[in-house]
């Protein structure tokens, strides 16, 4: 399998001198695929236990993923937040706090890996997370990386100038109000993915176009020309470090009529010939392969290789 290498581990400090330098490289190496279009997910397996807003166990979602033929699966589960200020609405209700977080983060690792041995003669498990961006990210989530030593990470963006933009239909309106108007929100995400993905080059980007997602004019808005250039120049970006894209499809499930990536950017990309692969982005055991099938059909329409590339794991000396 083809890696990513980081540089030997060091001391971390969480809010202060980022001992890594952000840059993954990659080796020559070939790159392992699935011999058929079986369920995988790039992107999921968030649970109750360590995700405010999942439900179920780490163990009961690896189960059902096992139960459903998954040949092996990603566990993406969220970082932590960093302030008071930059934890999402309802974390701050119950009770949560960056410390805490961060002990509960560290609960997942462990268990994710403990699983991942347990049940390694049944399906592959990426003891992996997914990432945000806001103010600190570029310290903070190398940090947590030499930390952790995740398998692989998912770069997603749900902060535009650190307010949460997927939380509520009123707080995307708001921040796109704040920052003057849709079309600068769309183009503010676009320039913050185009960063971490320089700075971090994370293995899968998760949700590309997830700013759409309270939008409903969001087709004819992609493709206005200011906002369809960044969008190309990200794709590119994505094709130059060998990335893949997060086909999630778990907007289905919250009433959209396409999966994100939406289609005319999925064409796109597969005229790059980009590696794109189903992502459940589950957050429970009633999200497990729901609309696998959808997803699989739509890729394949597309004309996209349904043997799956599996993501590479991080080398670290």
């Amino acid at each position: 399998m083809s890696h990513h290498s980081l540089p030997a581990a060091c001391p971390i400090d969480f809010m202060g001198n980022n001992c890594w330098d952000g840059n993954i490289t990659h080796t020559s190496k070939g790159q392992e695929v699935m011999s058929t279009a079986q369920y995988v997910s790039v992107h999921g397996g968030h649970s109750g236990q360590f995700c405010y807003h999942a439900k179920d166990t780490l163990e009961e979602i690896i189960q059902s993923y096992i139960s459903h033929g998954f040949p092996w699966v990603g566990i993406t589960e969220h970082v932590p937040g960093i302030t008071m200020e930059l934890l999402y609405p309802d974390q701050q209700k119950a009770g949560f706090t960056p410390a805490s977080l961060l002990e509960r983060f560290d609960r997942y690792m462990q268990e994710c890996r403990r699983l991942k041995q347990k049940y390694a003669d049944q399906i592959d498990i990426y003891a992996a997370m997914e990432i945000e961006t806001y103010s600190g990210y570029d310290t903070f989530i190398p940090n947590l990386i030499e930390r952790y030593r995740p398998d692989y990470i998912v770069g997603s963006i749900h902060f535009v100038n650190d307010m949460v933009f997927d939380y509520s239909r009123e707080r995307y309106d708001l921040l796109a109000e704040t920052v003057g108007g849709h079309d600068e929100l769309y183009s503010r995400y676009f320039d913050m993915q185009y960063e971490m993905i320089e700075l971090l080059r994370p293995e899968v980007v998760g949700h590309f176009d997830l700013i759409r997602i309270f939008d409903p004019y969001y087709k004819e808005r992609l493709r206005k020309p200011e906002i369809e250039a960044k969008v190309i120049r990200n794709l590119e970006l994505i094709k130059k470090y060998n990335l893949i894209m997060d086909f999630n499809i778990r907007s289905l499930l919250k009433g959209a009529d396409e999966p994100y990536i939406t289609a005319h950017i999925l064409q796109m990309a597969k005229d790059l010939d980009i590696a794109v692969v189903p992502g459940d982005d589950s957050h429970g055991l009633d999200n497990i392969h729901i609309n696998m099938d959808k997803a699989i059909s739509i890729l394949k329409e597309y004309g996209f290789a349904t043997n799956w590339r599996k993501p590479r794991r991080i080398h670290y000396d």
